[in-house]
């Protein structure tokens, strides 16, 4: 076996109804957006410096955010009531151009720089409509710095505005103009044309937009800007998308739940609008056992949630006991629903506008106006109670539903609490399948969770001790996807599992406690392995997905392939490198002398300068479908050697995405499994049946 290191190097990992009222719009005249509407905070120089300060990060993620930020102007004016369309057009040369027939930025001098304003707002950090002016009543974007930072970091971007019955135009590099606002013809109605071309001096690749990344971000915001019409076209493929939804958030709920059963038809709807601050809140049960809350405040997500959805829960958790004490449903305070009752299989969009939005951090993740709390809590609370009044068999079937999760939760904390006291009577809570490592820094330490008694046999052997743990799992484990907290915690290769990695579950779970910061699943390379990762996947990303988003869960890819011929011997991680391997191992060069001893003979007589010749040969191909064929130190060499093996991060990008396919894959409903299955099948690649 090769030497081992003592301490692990970190791989380079590789690659989830109440009618609404109608504001009156407001007036959609450009004489009521001018020069004296938009003011200038600081200069553009510090974005080229620290583009991660804006953006995020100078990778793909930062990219598209140039893209958001340029459709967020085009919505703003949506929101406003001035624009009913907004256009992403994806040029095959890598330019992106986002159109929108709001206002139009105003073109006369502004009063402060004295240069035209739509130059200030296209060159100045921090000049826009959305600071106090009368531009904006409610915005999102990075209030007025994000079209100056998309200029800032583009090599190349043209503006033109069409206004007043005429069509003007500007070109910039870099943040800088490269010359003045000219008009340059005649044009009806009112609108802004953005085009640019991210700087390839910024970004690692400047021209990698996704589709499906812009289709998932723009459906969105159509859904959250009901009755503007969103439309994409990428001209690289030919693909184009339209979205227009005049239910809103309703119709949200109603996609997020396209592959579950709801409990009613129609989710609850109402928007309405309190002391300043407009709330538009739609939900729905399902039969599931998960919980989906998407927030939003000016359109902007915010995904650790914020006051917005404390009064939401709040009123929630309120209304249902209100309702099910009066129904006769819940009895007395030791049946009192909790707020984990009331969201099982609640599937939830809360959508607010208000003028001065305060987020925690510069990510915006977390709004917190205090008057939206009020204002979220008022209202759901008043309509919620009206549809319960008025629906009464939706209102029994939802509460039913929360009153048998409640039953589930008390039965799950025994199970909880027998688990945590088997764990601690089996000494420093670990099962006895655990081949645990020395190292007690979780840092340098790695659990791997592998299929089977044989390959965890191999794994215990071949491992480095020093910072390895093996945990063995029998068979499949529980498909939580379809089961409640207290039939899981009946399981007991979950059980071992929880209790090996030290979190707790539940309401006890905490991450900060994990005993390895790199969860490693290892499983054959067939169908039934494939299986297992999936059901190990549901269970993080279900009851332990913080440990997904501190980067700790991993999974293991080990060969497909051995080829050898005589000593040599290459492992192959697909069929690509496998064919591969075969050429370079098939045919190699030998000298006459190496070949024929008459031909060493000759030339050795003649003094004539050795020839090469190829000389073919067949080298032996293995199929590795389980772990368990490798002895140990072919798995480590393969799979478990930091400096060798190939390791996946998991990674949760898209949240709503990630929940989607986990429902459709793992779920009840058969159609929508059927359907991913024969849209995917053709790129499944080394398919064993």
């Amino acid at each position: 076996m090769p030497k081992k290191p003592t301490k692990p190097s970190k791989a380079s990992p590789k690659r989830v109804v109440q009618k609404a009222t109608k504001e009156a719009p407001a007036k959609s005249k450009t004489s009521s957006y001018t020069a004296k509407d938009i003011q200038v905070l600081e200069g553009l120089e510090p974005v080229r410096k620290r583009p991660g300060m804006y953006i995020g990060s100078t990778g793909i993620e930062g990219l598209h955010h140039l893209v958001w930020e340029v459709v967020d102007n085009g919505i703003d004016e949506a929101m406003a009531g001035h624009a009913t369309m907004v256009e992403v057009i994806l040029h095959k040369d890598g330019k992106v151009t986002v159109i929108d027939d709001g206002r139009g930025i105003p073109i006369e001098k502004h009063p402060q720089t004295k240069k035209s304003t739509l130059e200030t707002v296209m060159t100045t950090l921090h000049a826009g409509g959305k600071f106090g002016g009368a531009g904006y009543k409610v915005s999102g974007g990075l209030h007025g710095v994000g079209v100056s930072v998309v200029n800032a970091l583009s090599d190349w971007a043209r503006v033109e505005v069409t206004r007043d019955g005429k069509v003007y135009a500007q070109e910039y590099s870099r943040g800088k103009a490269k010359g003045p606002v000219k008009a340059i013809g005649a044009g009806k109605g009112s609108g802004t044309k953005v085009s640019f071309h991210a700087d390839p001096e910024i970004f690692e690749d400047g021209e990698a937009f996704d589709w499906k990344t812009i289709l998932d971000h723009l459906k969105q915001q159509a859904y959250l800007t009901k009755g503007v019409k969103v439309k994409a076209t990428d001209e690289r493929t030919g693909e184009s998308q339209l979205f227009y939804f005049e239910g809103g958030v309703q119709a949200y709920v109603q996609d997020l739940n396209k592959n579950k059963t709801p409990l009613f038809e129609m989710p609850f709807y109402v928007d309405k609008e309190k002391n300043g601050v407009r709330v538009e809140i739609a939900l729905q049960y399902t039969e599931d056992f998960t919980e989906i809350l998407q927030a939003f405040a000016n359109n902007i997500h915010n995904p650790e949630g914020g006051t917005h959805v404390i009064g939401f829960r709040t009123a929630l958790t309120r209304t249902l006991n209100n309702y099910g004490k009066k129904a006769g449903l819940v009895k007395d305070a030791k049946e009192a629903l909790t707020g984990d009752d009331v969201r099982e299989g609640l599937t939830v969009v809360i959508s607010v506008k208000l003028a001065d939005p305060q987020f925690e951090g510069q990510t915006k993740a977390k709004l917190g106006n205090s008057e939206v709390r009020t204002a979220v809590e008022s209202i759901f609370n008043d309509y919620f109670s009206n549809f319960l009044e008025e629906h009464p068999t939706e209102a029994r079937r939802i509460v039913n539903k929360t009153m048998l999760a409640a039953k589930a939760r008390l039965a799950a904390r025994a199970a909880r609490d027998t688990v945590i006291r088997k764990g601690a009577l089996e000494g420093m809570t670990l099962p006895g399948k655990l081949a645990d490592c020395s190292s007690r820094d979780p840092s340098k330490s790695e659990l791997f969770i592998v299929e089977g008694d044989s390959a965890g046999g191999s794994a215990k052997s071949g491992r480095d001790r020093e910072f390895q743990a093996i945990l063995p799992l029998r068979g499949k484990i529980l498909n939580v996807e379809r089961a409640r907290l207290d039939k899981m915690l009946s399981n007991n290769e979950i059980k071992a599992l929880i209790i090996a990695l030290g979190t707790g579950i539940a309401d006890q779970f905490d991450a900060g406690r994990i005993r390895y910061h790199r969860v490693i699943i290892m499983t054959d390379a067939d169908v039934d392995g494939a299986h297992i990762r999936t059901l190990m996947l549901t269970f993080f990303y279900r009851y332990m997905r913080d440990i997904i988003d501190r980067g700790y869960l991993y999974i293991a890819q080990p060969p497909l392939y051995q080829v050898k011929f005589g000593k040599e011997t290459r492992w192959a991680y697909s069929d690509t490198e496998k064919d591969k391997y075969i050429e370079e191992l098939s045919s190699v060069k030998k000298t006459k002398k190496e070949t024929t001893k008459e031909a060493a003979e000759v030339s050795a007589e003649e003094g004539e300068e050795e020839e090469t010749v190829v000389v073919s040969r067949k080298p032996s191909i293995q199929r590795y479908k389980g772990l368990g064929e490798m002895n140990p130190n072919q798995l480590w060499d393969t799979t478990m050697d930091p400096a060798n093996r190939i390791l996946h991060k998991v990674t949760v990008e898209d949240a709503v995405r990630a929940d989607e396919i986990f429902s459709t894959l793992m779920g009840d409903e058969v159609a929508p499994r059927k359907r991913f299955i024969q849209t995917n099948a053709k790129q499944v690649q080394n398919l064993d049946i």
